[in-house]
């Protein structure tokens, strides 16, 4: 795989290429959609004309005068649709509903679906995102449709699409995570990027040059997969020493449990013997535990982490990561011990780092990342599906001033 020339996104259709560049840029003039896209002026104002009569896009001011006619920009219409995802694991269900910016308008969490047959859970999700709706008072007509994330989301997705009425789309929670990062506007617009996910496993959505790179499986990312110990426990997909058995929240809820005194420390139930409480929540008892002061809990994760930052190392430097973003409940709560050592890491020991280093950070919606994503996944389906077309630039408002005076 070759990254190393310029990046760029593909649309499936002009209108797609200047809804996302228009989305991209935040607020951009016709001028610069024409600079930006190489489509002519006469091209650009009958789309950008079918934008406003769709209420999708709106005219928000002047660009600051440079000696000529001050230019009109244009923005989305953020409130003029929206779109609902939903994060089904084992401890909680969590569910959002996002303006068409990606921002989130309505947030609910409930109780995860560890034991319910999958009917119940579907009835469950419907009448949820129903009370999320009706929490807003959104017309449903302006609903674009539901994104569903989960281990199995092919389990539920037929079956919540005809209970709720809405078109649904599935993925995994790691390459939603990092949908959602790219749409709202967290990482540049063409950006070669990983979310590193950690909820109850770890996992990693790809975006290479602003295209999301799945697979041709959908299993692009599987970094919990990494082989760091040859000789190492056995693992699930068959190999040894992989990161989730060496140092995955399972792994380190485990440990812990070989622990008494830790595990009274944390509140862990059953000690040795495995409880019924989710790995994701016990793993969020020892972090809180951790940051609460206990040295043994703290021990344990920032052995996780070194292991987390060897095999993101490897995953940047496969990709030439320009940011890492780590993201997902487990981070939401251990963030603060994981992100440091990462950043050391690959601040030693990343190969390009002479060429640019990679930014590390946190996501600042880590806890509910998968369900904002989820709602992304839709937004970008439904309004700039991606595919052999035009193209997005890497600068897409050089020639505009850098100060703005809205209309009054």
């Amino acid at each position: 795989m070759n990254v190393s020339g310029p990046a760029r996104v593909t649309h499936a259709s002009t209108r797609a290429a200047v809804l996302d560049l228009i989305r991209a840029a935040g607020m951009i003039s016709r001028v610069g959609l024409v600079n930006a896209s190489g489509l002519t002026g006469g091209t650009i104002s009958t789309v950008v004309r079918g934008l406003i009569d769709e209420g999708l896009v709106a005219e928000t001011g002047h660009a600051e005068s440079t000696g000529g006619k001050r230019r009109v920009m244009l923005q989305l219409n953020h409130f003029a649709r929206y779109a609902i995802g939903v994060h089904l694991d084992d401890a909680r269900i969590t569910y959002v509903l996002t303006n068409l910016g990606g921002a989130v308008v309505a947030r609910i969490s409930r109780a995860g679906a560890a034991s319910e047959e999958p009917a119940a859970v579907v009835a469950r999700m419907t009448r949820e995102v129903g009370a999320l709706i009706d929490s807003v008072g959104v017309d449903r007509d302006r609903i674009l449709g539901l994104g569903l994330v989960s281990a199995r989301p092919s389990e539920f997705g037929l079956e919540l699409e005809r209970a709720t009425g809405l078109p649904v789309v599935l993925d995994n929670d790691a390459t939603a995570a990092a949908i959602g990062e790219h749409w709202s506007g967290g990482v540049g617009a063409t950006a070669t990027f990983a979310a590193l996910y950690m909820g109850s496993d770890i996992g990693a959505g790809v975006v290479l040059g602003g295209t999301t790179h799945r697979g041709p499986s959908g299993h692009a990312g599987e970094i919990g997969h990494a082989c760091l110990d040859l000789d190492g426990p056995p693992c699930r997909c068959g190999a040894r020493g992989c990161l989730e058995v060496l140092a995955g929240p399972a792994a380190v809820v485990a440990r812990a449990r070989e622990d008494r005194a830790l595990t009274r420390a944390a509140g862990l139930v059953g000690g040795r013997t495995r409880p019924a409480t989710p790995v994701a929540t016990d793993f969020a008892a020892i972090s809180r535990a951790a940051r609460q002061g206990n040295a043994r809990a703290l021990a344990l994760l920032e052995r996780s982490a070194r292991y987390v930052a060897a095999a993101a190392r490897t995953l940047a430097n496969a990709l030439d990561l320009e940011v890492l973003v780590l993201t997902g409940p487990s981070f939401a709560i251990a963030g603060s011990i994981y992100l440091p050592v990462l950043r050391e890491e690959l601040d030693r020991a990343f190969v390009a780092r002479g060429a640019h280093p990679v930014s590390v950070r946190l996501s600042p919606s880590a806890a509910s990342a998968a369900a904002i994503g989820a709602a992304a996944i839709v937004l970008q389906s439904e309004l700039v599906p991606r595919t052999q077309g035009l193209r997005l630039p890497d600068d897409l408002a050089a020639d505009e001033p850098p100060v703005f005076q809205h209309a009054r």
